[in-house]
């Protein structure tokens, strides 16, 4: 607490300082906006008749000086020098050259020479007035030469060096913000340390709880692993903060001969491109027990779309392979304790803590297809997370988490999790041969809402029965039509071994709890009549 708030107090320092040199900077613009380094230099010609050194020969002109622009001229009586505004003409005496014979062509690099040159001016105007008109006859050739010379040169203003300017500026502000700072640095000499120093109490042991949670991670983190898309890379974008591939995701190891379960759409980028059993589609991480993260290939042991997993294989050794405990997902109870441990957004093992909110949910997966039987949590589940494990309160993996319910893409409190026992059928499968042997009938369903069309309102309609199939020999009845057009509905399934069924995903899901092979009684409702008829599962692998 107390460096956070001497961070706040830093923060804020800082800041007033930035303010202040901001107002200064600003300051200094608005000066150097108004302010114009100008100068009038004066230069004599040598070798001048009386008649012209009587008058006034020279004149500096220093256009623009004020709102009425006026210009420095010579009086038609030749005897004075004064502005259209009747001002005194002011000339510097440091830069007076009158007297010094010095030759028109060697004028501008003596006047370079003056004082005036330290103040960072880059030329000095050499103006020659003879009268009112240059032009009078009798003018001497080298008062001539030179007037025409401070015609070219008198249209040169006289600014001081950007550079210098810059240079002033800067220094200035550093003057000013330093004088800032110290005063910010003021403190009293006599307080001590110790003395404004806050006793430090000992955060003391754990409650039960917060020490079984932290066993509970410390136990089952080395069981998580890190996995990328191989086909994706890291990339660099501009402000030089590494982005993370959307492939990005957790797993866990499911034993110790290397075999890793994540979701399908983890590793959907390279699936997509169909690769072959045992090729490498992923990079997974594994944390070693001295906390070094270690990077082996993962090689494609097998994927289901439909439930959303997916197995992998990695060439680690026995030491490093930590297997997840898998609990039992029926026993669930709505607001029991569960913990998510993953890789959210790239941060390995990461540990969130909710309660079950709810169960037997269908998750639409980032697959594209819909699971049913998952559980929903409040644990924070984010991009990042898919893949890693829910446990319980005694640590057993209870679920694979897959997806959340969001409109921003992070979490929002509702999260969803594949329950184990769904996980528990279909990883040996994947194992054993790389794909999931499905049961089913391998009849033709009405989707749900044409089925509410033709006013059935619960069980599943059976639209068409492929000749020679088990529920053709069972006397199943498809959809037909009669001699005049009119639709003849078939049989519709109401009930599978006792458990309701209210329509064709209903159906699916429940049938999902079987095998290839076992045999179930399937309650029909055939017109006004109910029949209960006993046959045996098929496989119904896409």
């Amino acid at each position: 607490m107390t460096r956070s708030l001497e961070m706040v107090e830093r923060c804020r320092t800082f800041g007033a300082w930035i303010g202040q040199i901001v107002k200064t900077f600003d300051y200094f613009i608005r000066v150097t906006k108004r302010f114009r380094f100008r100068s009038t230099r004066f230069a004599a010609m040598s070798s001048f008749d009386s008649h012209y050194r009587s008058s006034c020969n020279f004149a500096a002109y220093a256009d623009k000086v004020d709102a009425s622009n006026n210009r420095y001229h010579q009086s038609p009586e030749g005897d004075e020098c004064h502005t259209e505004a009747g001002e005194d003409l002011l000339i510097d005496e440091k830069a007076d050259l009158i007297d010094q014979n010095i030759e028109p062509k060697d004028q501008k690099a003596a006047a370079a020479r003056a004082p005036g040159r330290r103040f960072g001016r880059r030329r000095v105007v050499v103006d020659c007035v003879a009268s009112a008109d240059r032009n009078v006859e009798g003018t001497p050739p080298r008062l001539r030469e030179a007037c025409e010379l401070s015609e070219i040169s008198s249209k040169t203003l006289l600014f001081a060096s950007k550079r210098k300017i810059l240079a002033f500026s800067a220094f200035c502000l550093c003057l000013h913000s330093s004088r800032y700072l110290s005063a910010l640095a003021l403190g009293d000499p006599t307080v001590k340390i110790e003395d404004v120093t806050p006793k430090i109490f000992p955060s003391g042991p754990l409650f039960p709880t917060e020490k079984r949670i932290t066993e509970l991670f410390e136990t089952n983190t080395y069981s998580v692993v890190n996995i990328f898309d191989a086909t994706l890379r890291p990339q660099l974008n501009v402000t030089g903060v590494v982005e993370i591939p959307e492939g990005n995701g957790s797993g866990v190891v499911w034993d110790a001969s290397g075999h890793i379960v994540t979701n399908y759409h983890v590793v959907g980028n390279a699936l997509s491109k169909n690769p072959k059993l045992g090729e490498v589609v992923a990079r997974v991480n594994i944390l070693a027990a001295e906390g070094i993260q270690k990077n082996f290939e993962g090689i494609l042991i097998g994927a289901d779309r439909a439930k959303d997993l997916a197995v992998l294989k990695v060439d680690a050794p026995s030491d490093i392979l930590k297997p997840i405990i898998v609990g039992q997902s029926s026993a669930l109870k709505v607001g029991q304790q569960c913990l998510a441990i993953g890789n959210p957004f790239g941060f390995d093992h990461t540990l969130t803590v909710g309660v079950i909110s709810g169960l037997n949910r269908d998750i639409f997966s980032q697959a594209g297809v819909t699971i049913g039987g998952g559980i929903q949590t409040d644990a924070a589940i984010n991009p990042g997370n898919s893949g890693g494990p829910l446990l319980d309160s005694k640590g057993h993996m209870i679920g694979i988490n897959t997806a959340i319910f969001t409109q921003t893409g992070t979490s929002a409190g509702v999260g969803f999790a594949i329950q184990s026992s769904t996980i528990l059928k279909i990883v040996p499968q994947l194992i054993q041969s790389g794909k999931v042997r499905r049961a089913g009938l391998n009849v033709e369903f009405a989707p749900d809402p044409i089925a509410y069309q033709l006013n059935v309102r619960d069980g599943a309609l059976i639209l068409k029965v492929p000749p020679g199939s088990a529920v053709a020999k069972a006397g199943l009845v498809p959809t037909g039509r009669g001699f005049a057009g009119n639709i003849i509905l078939g049989d519709v399934i109401v009930a599978v071994d006792g458990k309701p069924i209210k329509g064709k995903s209903d159906l699916l899901r429940v049938l999902d709890d079987y095998g290839v092979g076992d045999t179930v009684t399937l309650t029909i409702r055939r017109g006004a009549e109910t029949i209960p008829i006993a046959l045996s599962l098929e496989d119904a692998s896409v």
